[in-house]
């Protein structure tokens, strides 16, 4: 079955996409052709000179703070501990970098592994229900690859690039086979991919053995590149930041003292809430009470709890069908507290079993699909005449992502290690999604924003333009606030 998937994806994406018309495909395209710098040819000249034997002298990127943390929520009440995780780069000191390219390549292979078929599986709840997610990021990905051999391909070689493709099945373990054989197997060069939270930590894991490039742009799980593996970015803004922004409105803008919380029984559910509920505490305000729900299951032991408990505010996280039913049921049990998801729930689904419901929910999302940017105009209707669809948060980041590794490619050849070393060293990418910037952890920090619904569709607002108040970001010496902090 995986084979004949992988076939056939793998004919669509190589051939050039006519319309029905018969004109050629129109140049224009969302391409942002990032130009190399003087600090980048730096680092090139570096990463083509390697020696076999040493890493290039490559400066080690180092943050003042990690995830752009307020000091109020950060551990330790304001002591500085006595080491820091994840404020420093890992580098990649292995070999390989001197590895020549083959001498003959039809085409250049990247992977792609994303939830494309329905399975049912423990990890997921039961019914894998992220198909539809999977497949926008599959159509972004496979835009960016069209259009990239539209501009004449891997033009090193004048060979076009090939997207080699995999369904992630969701079974335990399964998605880290997968990767073992677009490794070894059909021999790509780069991945992108997945979705699910516990998957993305199996992939990452043979990534790191395998020892190749990997770029996320679907999993939201904060721990994602806490696990310190030089070989995987991130281009999405997790939940992390989406929680500090929605605790900040909470609390620091609204006033709630009283939150509670109803979340998916799952890996996304149980890390997703997991910064609101420490910047809750370290706050002054623990959250009153958490409820976990089975994925598509009943909701009423929890929201009778949630209500009886006297919450003044409740946040969901989980999928967008069981948001809406809560909702519903919530507004049904004449609960009429405010109601806060995650990204998730900014959706048609959403929106069409919710009904009038749907009025003032406000959800956190990754970036601002509604600013005014030429090439999100280009891509958006690059995307429809494609695929006859709308594309979403998954397709555009999936599309951002596969440019990000074209670039990447494109400068560094047909070299693993050094794919990794200037996806590593990329300068701030100026994507559809907006621009991304990579902590020294390589994740994407760059903006968030809330999403309120409000009359006949989605709004998307900045912690500026909602005037949300801010915690104080320290810079990495901490012997101010610590004064400070003396009584």
């Amino acid at each position: 079955m995986r084979r004949t998937i992988l076939v056939l994806f793998v004919l669509l994406a190589t051939l050039p996409f006519v319309p029905a018309d018969g004109e050629a495909e129109p140049a224009k395209t969302a391409w942002p052709d990032v130009p190399v710098d003087a600090s980048m040819r730096r680092i090139l000249e570096r990463i083509h000179s390697a020696d076999p034997y040493e890493p290039p002298e490559l400066e080690i990127r180092q943050d003042d703070n990690y995830a752009r943390t307020a000091a109020d929520v950060e551990p330790f009440g304001g002591v500085r501990p006595f080491k820091e995780h994840f404020l420093v780069q890992m580098e990649y000191t292995g070999p390989g970098r001197t590895i020549p390219e083959p001498e003959h390549v039809e085409t250049v292979k990247i992977g792609f592994i994303g939830p494309i078929e329905s399975t049912v599986s423990v990890a997921t709840g039961g019914k894998s229900h992220e198909e539809v997610l999977g497949n926008q990021m599959l159509r972004g990905s496979r835009l960016a690859i069209e259009e990239a051999n539209a501009r004449g391909g891997y033009t090193k070689r004048g060979v076009p690039f090939e997207l080699v493709v995999t369904n992630d099945n969701g079974l335990w373990g399964a998605s880290g086979n997968e990767i073992v054989n677009l490794a070894y197997q059909d021999k790509v060069w780069a991945i992108l991919g997945t979705i699910d939270g516990a998957n993305s930590h199996i992939a990452i894991r043979v990534a790191l053995k395998a020892e190749i490039p990997m770029v996320n742009t679907g999993d939201t799980d904060p721990t994602f590149t806490e696990t310190n593996i030089p070989w995987v970015i991130r281009t999405i803004g997790d939940d992390r930041q989406q929680g500090y922004l929605i605790s900040d409105y909470l609390y620091r803008k609204m006033g709630y003292k009283r939150v509670g919380i109803i979340r998916a029984s799952n890996r996304y559910g149980r890390f997703g809430v997991r910064e609101i509920k420490d910047a809750s505490r370290r706050l002054g305000h623990p959250i009153v009470l958490e409820m976990a729900y089975p994925v598509g299951g009943d909701y009423t032991l929890q929201l009778e709890r949630l209500k009886r408990a006297g919450v003044e505010a409740i946040v969901h996280w989980g999928n967008a069908d069981d948001g809406a039913r809560i909702l519903n049921q919530m507004r049904g049990m004449e609960m009429r507290q405010p109601f806060f998801a995650s990204d998730r729930c900014v959706s048609d689904e959403f929106v069409e079993i919710a009904g009038a419901n749907a009025e003032g929910v406000i959800c956190g999302y990754p970036w601002n699909p509604q600013r005014d940017d030429p090439k999100l105009e280009i891509f958006r209707a690059g995307f429809r005449k494609r695929f006859g669809v709308e594309p979403d948060t998954y397709a555009a980041h999936g599309y951002d992502g596969m440019n990000m590794l074209i670039w990447a490619m494109q400068h560094a050849g047909l070299n693993r290690a050094r794919i990794r070393d200037v996806l590593a060293y990329m300068p701030e990418w100026p994507g559809v999604t907006g621009d991304i910037r990579l902590s020294a952890t390589l994740d994407d920090v760059g903006e968030v924003f809330l999403a309120r619904f409000e009359e006949d569709g989605w709004k998307y607002y900045s912690r500026e333009e909602l005037e949300i108040p801010k915690g104080y970001i320290p810079p990495h010496d901490r012997v101010s606030r610590e004064a400070a902090s003396v009584p």
